[in-house]
């Protein structure tokens, strides 16, 4: 009792208040779904619990989510090491710290909460671990005996046998070993009184003994000097009879022992083929679920960031490419019933007259945008021969694609240069409505939402936007300084030219989140002005106009995603997006007065 009493106050001289962590709550980016992809959210830990909110904000209204860590699984990600998934049975949680050291301490906080939450931690297992095993065997063995004995009745019955043979047999062992003692205290008794008359003979050796073993009473009757022992005589015990019983209980018992032996065996045999049956059925289960994995890892709607875009992701580069064709295909679709049922609403833009784009401003990014204008003068309007390497992929009329193979670590960076020309149109017009930000969703389809950041000057704006999701892909967005700028001819006989310049910066007002993968960008729409001189004195119509465009895009997607998928959506979009734009300022400008 000491020795337990000692034990047992050990143990609970472990106060799980006093080692109880403190709570830990911080930023952490969830994986929602496919559409959403990651969110920040505020999560919390807390008594062994793992909740999340939608800001810091908004606790007061309650979690949107909560996970109990007794039993979860917290597993780092193989690649991502900002990322670590947290699972319970078949609920998963995805989520991401904001580096790797972050990410270190959240999965330290979490295990450090469930080992002292009573489940892992070896205080837990000396306080709970013995109760909980025999309460354990104890439930399996009865449940075990209850199914086993439910059905066949003659091994309970035959141990029933057992109980009572058991019980006839410690009678006549206690029989038997008092017949036994007994014995043992007479032939001990006879010894003495034998050892006794031996001392007498000495003393008086004229004393004689007639008829043998008989001596002589002064009375002249005769005494048995050792009378023999009589089986009925001692204690009334019938030696004969008990040993007799004795045999038949023994072979009661191992008669009954071997038929016990018999049963047992036929029901191993019968729980063997039970187990032969669970094992196949299991097998079988397995081949279904390896099946049914193997079919959702082809489906690419399959939601977790695993199937997402990366050089990783599970999905392979055929399903990627038909994954993003029909979400393409979808888009268009929907865009063409906009323009169908006319549901944009045109929004009147005015052009500014005059040469007020042509004058350089005084901001910060000043150098930088006169550096790229430089740039692309020099090297977009370049011949496509030569060392230029330009490949031909697309020609339609006037307009031609072209295109540089250039890869990066993986991630294609390919150029493209597309050369257009479009009648009744100036290329002041042209490159005013792709630059004026009042008009840009009008013509510009693949754009989500936009903000200007900030106002330079008249001429250079730093713009916002995100593009629609293409899944698999992740969503994009861009920040990016836009300045429009007209050049002019060196040379009296060229055109002056009017170029917009798009190129990436940063921004402390629009910082990247983990919701979209920031792309980089330098864009560049250039147009020159040809006129063809009217017969006589007539003025210079649309008819005697035509705009020369070149358009030059060098994106950085800033993901990883196929090659072969980024650059077939590349010869698949830029044409759409060239014809749709000039289509467009070919509608506003019709009738109006030529701005050159």
């Amino acid at each position: 009792m000491s020795e337990k009493s000692s034990s047992s106050g050990s143990d609970e001289d472990v106060d799980p208040e006093s080692v109880q962590p403190v709570e830990h709550g911080g930023v952490l980016s969830k994986w929602t779904n496919y559409i959403h992809g990651w969110q920040d959210r505020w999560v919390v830990l807390k008594n062994n619990t793992l909740s999340y909110y939608k800001s810091e904000d908004e606790r007061e209204y309650g979690c949107r989510g909560s996970l109990c860590l007794s039993k979860a699984v917290i597993t780092p990600h193989e690649f991502d090491e900002c990322r670590f998934d947290i699972s319970v049975n078949d609920s998963v949680w995805y989520l991401r710290a904001e580096d790797p050291e972050h990410r270190l301490q959240w999965i330290e906080s979490i295990e450090l909460h469930k080992a002292e939450s009573g489940y892992g931690s070896e205080t837990s297992l000396r306080r709970h671990g013995s109760m909980l095993s025999l309460t354990s065997a104890a439930s399996a063995l009865s449940a075990t005996s209850t199914s086993s004995f439910k059905k066949g009745h003659r091994l309970r019955e035959k141990l029933a046998e057992m109980e009572t043979f058991r019980d006839i047999l410690c009678r006549q062992v206690d029989t038997l070993q008092k017949y036994f003692d007994s014995c043992s205290d007479a032939v001990s008794k006879d010894e003495f009184q034998r050892d006794r008359v031996e001392d007498d003979e000495d003393e008086f050796p004229t004393t004689t003994k007639t008829d043998g073993e008989y001596n002589h009473n002064n009375n002249g009757s005769k005494e048995k000097l050792f009378s023999p022992a009589s089986p009925k005589g001692m204690n009334g015990i019938d030696f004969k009879g008990e040993a007799i019983t004795f045999k038949a209980t023994t072979a009661g018992i191992l008669s009954t022992l071997s038929h016990c032996i018999e049963l047992m065996v036929k029901r191993e045999d019968s729980w063997q083929k039970r187990l032969d049956k669970e094992l196949e059925k299991r097998r079988r289960v397995e081949d279904a679920y390896k099946c049914a994995v193997h079919e959702l890892k082809k489906k690419s709607h399959y939601g977790g960031p695993d199937y997402e875009e990366g050089p990783n992701s599970l999905i392979n580069e055929d399903e990627f490419f038909d994954a993003v064709e029909a979400e393409l295909d979808r888009q268009d679709k929907i865009e063409e019933q906009c323009h169908s049922e006319k549901v944009r609403i045109s929004r009147p833009s005015s052009v500014t007259p005059g040469d007020v784009y042509s004058t350089i401003g005084t901001h910060r990014f000043t150098n930088k945008v006169e550096e790229w204008v430089q740039n692309h003068m020099t090297y977009s309007l370049q011949d496509v021969g030569g060392d230029a390497n330009w490949q031909l992929v697309i020609e339609e009329g006037e307009m031609k694609v072209y295109r540089r193979e250039v890869e990066e670590n993986g991630i294609v960076l390919d150029p493209l240069k597309a050369t257009h020309s479009v009648k009744g149109v100036t290329g002041h017009e042209v490159c005013h409505y792709f630059w004026d930000t009042d008009v840009r969703m009008d013509w510009e389809t693949t754009i989500e939402n936009f903000n200007v950041v900030e106002t330079l000057s008249d001429n250079a704006i730093i713009v916002y936007q995100t593009h629609k999701r293409v899944w698999p892909s992740s969503q994009r967005d861009v920040l990016y300084l836009s300045a429009i700028r007209k050049i002019i001819a060196t040379n009296e006989n060229d055109p002056d030219t009017w170029l917009v310049c798009n190129f990436s910066v940063d921004h402390k007002d629009a910082s990247p989140t983990n919701r979209c993968v920031r792309a980089k960008i330098n864009v560049a729409m250039i147009c020159q002005t040809l006129v063809s001189p009217p017969e006589g004195d007539k003025e210079i119509s649309r008819d005697n106009i035509l705009c020369k465009i070149t358009y030059v895009a060098n994106v950085n997607p800033g993901g990883w995603a196929p090659a072969s998928v980024l650059r077939a959506v590349a010869k698949r979009e830029y044409p759409k997006f060239l014809k749709r734009f000039t289509s467009y300022v070919q509608e506003k400008t019709a009738g109006k007065s030529i701005l050159f």
